[in-house]
């Protein structure tokens, strides 16, 4: 078998698994309202190129290209971005190919061929093809439009690798979250450095690449294709050293004095629950390293909003609302997949389920706190109000809470606690998961914002803020409606459990 055909089976053994996955059918449904959204935001994509066609037509100064290309630098921050929340990790799985006699690459480079296959590469081009036929085909000609495209799809294929890259890396520690940090400071520095330092200067900085691109400038393409090059090379070495370092992973022994929470005994079998979700966190790794990730973006987010103004205006209510659900988002819409790997435990006694949902409910609720006090200062400077900072809390606590908690009842894939690239529940393939994160971070923005038109804005927070409080008060019912239906679905639910561990 050649390596082209190796990777036409494992990418056949990759479509066969995910129709066998667990969650199959209930992905129909989740991958018909992420179909939806992605419509929408090519339509979207669509009306922003309308717009910067008509403003590169009406310019004197700089051509159609330049202007994209002075844009590249937003354009490519916001898909690298974009794919933590869109894109998949590497979803193969390793394990039942390490023992055939195939190339020790070969998984890993079937992968690597799919991301940068992906049709999800091609989204920008609603932005960039009608953008073309507007502004670059006439002024320009068709060949030059032929190269500002390649070099477009180069760059979006760069920021693939790039995120394919960072995301392994992250996911063993969250100190390497300093890689984009650093790349991106170097490719808006033009914007903070120099004593001409402006975001004018920043597009007036890349705005020349563009000229390069439709001139098929050799200076331009090949430093474009070593660095895809390179970035494939390193991620091939990468992956496959992540997963065999995994696969070959022994157990540490050393026992360690671990804290009995003894102050949570007052509290009884809820006490309990809260214990094993604090010690879920500190013991086991992917709890671990979403935790510890949660946290450094609410503290970046909150220093942004507070310190800069790149997110004033109606930004700040959209980053106030993320700061706040990102706990739910990340950890709590997951709930019942990390107790996927003891849920037999859990069925032993009635109502085991209540307390368990409650002390999740609780834990998160009260981080609620750390949001809220990293973005004081924003209502000290006025950015926002401290009306609109708690209702926008309670709006969290409330409403949003209660549908990410609501997951309980159709998550049924088990999510290891440890292993993270080799185990059958590393794949980020539920759908109805990812809709959820999405309509809870941008449906609230959208009618914090919005209310306010038709009202008093106090009133509009206050009408917010006391929808909120019902919800919280109202804890108790939600939750036993969650847990009857849990309960009608959990022998369906329990052997999907084991069988995706």
């Amino acid at each position: 078998m050649t390596r082209w055909e190796l990777i036409k089976t494992l990418r056949q053994h990759i479509k066969l698994s995910a129709k066998r996955n667990v969650a199959f059918n209930q992905n129909k449904v989740g991958k018909a309202i992420m179909y939806f959204g992605a419509a929408f935001t090519i339509l979207y994509l669509m009306f922003i190129s309308v717009m910067l066609a008509l403003i590169a037509n009406s310019s004197e100064s700089r051509t159609a290209c330049e202007l994209m290309f002075g844009l590249m630098p937003f354009i490519f921050a916001v898909d690298f971005f974009f794919r933590f929340m869109a894109q998949q990790t590497p979803s193969q799985q390793i394990k039942p190919y390490v023992l055939l006699p195939i190339s020790k690459y070969a998984c890993i480079e079937c992968f690597i061929f799919n991301s940068v296959t992906s049709s999800g590469n091609l989204i920008w081009f609603a932005l960039f093809l009608p953008y073309s036929i507007m502004s670059v085909v006439f002024s320009e000609g068709f060949v030059s439009t032929i190269g500002f495209l390649l070099a477009i799809y180069l760059i979006i294929l760069i920021s693939s690798q790039l995120y394919m890259l960072v995301r392994t890396l992250i996911n063993q520690h969250s100190y390497w979250w300093i890689i984009p940090a650093v790349i991106f400071a170097a490719i808006f520095s033009p914007w903070y450095i120099g004593h001409d330092a402006s975001i004018v200067k920043l597009c007036e900085t890349y705005a020349p690449l563009g000229d390069m691109a439709a001139r098929w400038s050799p200076l331009l393409f090949i430093p474009l294709l070593l660095v895809l090059a390179l970035l494939i090379l390193i991620n091939r070495r990468v992956q496959y050293a992540t997963v065999y370092a995994e696969l070959s992973r022994q157990e540490k022994t050393t026992l360690r004095h671990v804290s009995q929470l003894n102050a949570l005994d007052r509290y009884g079998e809820l006490g309990e629950y809260l214990k094993l979700e604090i010690k879920s966190i500190m013991r086991n790794k992917n709890i671990r390293r979403s935790f510890i990730s949660v946290n450094i973006l609410v503290l970046v987010f909150s220093l942004l909003i507070s310190f800069t103004d790149i997110y004033d205006g109606g930004m700040t209510i959209f980053l106030c609302v993320y700061n706040f659900a990102i706990y739910g988002a990340t950890i709590l819409v997951r709930t019942m997949c990390y107790e996927g790997n003891y849920i037999e435990c859990l069925m032993v006694h009635k109502e085991n389920i209540i307390s368990l949902l409650k002390a999740k409910y609780f834990f998160y609720a009260l981080l609620l706190l750390v949001p809220f006090i990293l973005m004081i200062p924003v209502i000290v400077m006025d950015k926002c109000s401290l009306m609109m900072m708690l209702s926008v809390m309670l709006l969290t606590a409330g409403p949003i809470y209660c549908i990410f908690l609501h997951m309980a009842i159709y998550n049924k894939q088990t999510i290891p606690l440890n292993t993270k690239f080799i185990g059958k529940g590393t794949v980020e393939n539920n759908y109805i998961q990812l809709a959820v994160e999405m309509a809870a971070l941008f449906i609230p923005p959208i009618v914090i914002g919005v209310l306010p038109l038709f009202m008093d804005k106090n009133l509009a927070y206050v009408l917010i803020a006391l929808i909120g409080i019902g919800f919280i008060l109202a804890n108790k019912y939600w939750i036993r409606n969650i847990y009857v239906r849990m309960m009608r679905r959990r022998y369906e639910n329990m052997e999907s459990f084991r069988a995706s561990r």
